[in-house]
C-alpha cells in the first residue's frame, strides 16, 4: 500500500556551474543561470510504501509523517537561498533533480521502519514541471 503526504515551501536558487562561462551557463540553464537568484513555490509529495499495522490500521501515522517533512525539509528549505543557505547546494547545482535527491537523503533514515519505507519523492518546481525520485531504483 502507498500513502502520500504533500507539503509546500518557497526557495530561491541560481543554476550555474562555476567552472563554465556565463554564456555557457545561460546556454545550459537558460534564465535559471541569471546571477540574480529567482524563486519557486515548490510542492513536495512524499510517498511511503508499507502494510497497515494490525493494531492501528495505518501504514504510518500521517501526523508523524507531516512532522518529519516539516522538520527535515520545510524548516531547512523554506524561504532560503539554496546556493548559500542549504547544504549541499553550496557545491551542488540546485536543479530539481538534485533537490529531490537531497530531500530523499534527508527523509530516508526517518522513514525506514519495520513495516514501511520511503517509496518516492515527487518535487514540483512549477505546476507543469516535476521530478520523481525513487532512491536510485527505477
Amino acid at each position: 500500500m502507498l500513502i502520500t503526504r504533500k507539503v509546500e515551501f518557497s526557495a530561491s536558487h541560481v543554476c550555474r556551474n562555476p567552472a563554465l562561462s556565463q554564456r555557457a551557463n545561460e546556454e545550459l540553464f537558460g534564465a535559471a543561470a541569471n546571477p540574480h537568484d529567482h524563486g519557486h513555490n515548490y510542492v513536495l509529495e512524499v510517498t511511503v510504501d508499507g502494510e497497515p499495522d494490525a493494531v492501528t490500521g495505518m501504514v504510518l501515522d500521517l501526523k508523524r509523517l507531516k512532522e518529519i517533512l516539516n522538520r527535515e525539509v520545510v524548516e531547512p528549505y523554506d524561504h532560503r537561498f539554496l546556493n548559500q543557505e542549504v547544504a549541499p547546494f553550496d557545491r551542488v547545482i540546485p536543479t530539481p533533480e538534485n533537490i529531490a535527491m537531497d530531500i530523499w537523503r534527508r527523509l530516508e533514515p526517518h522513514l525506514a521502519g519495520r513495516h514501511h519505507r520511503l517509496y518516492s519523492v515527487r518535487l514540483y518546481e512549477t505546476p507543469d514541471l516535476y521530478v520523481d525520485y525513487f532512491g536510485g531504483a527505477a
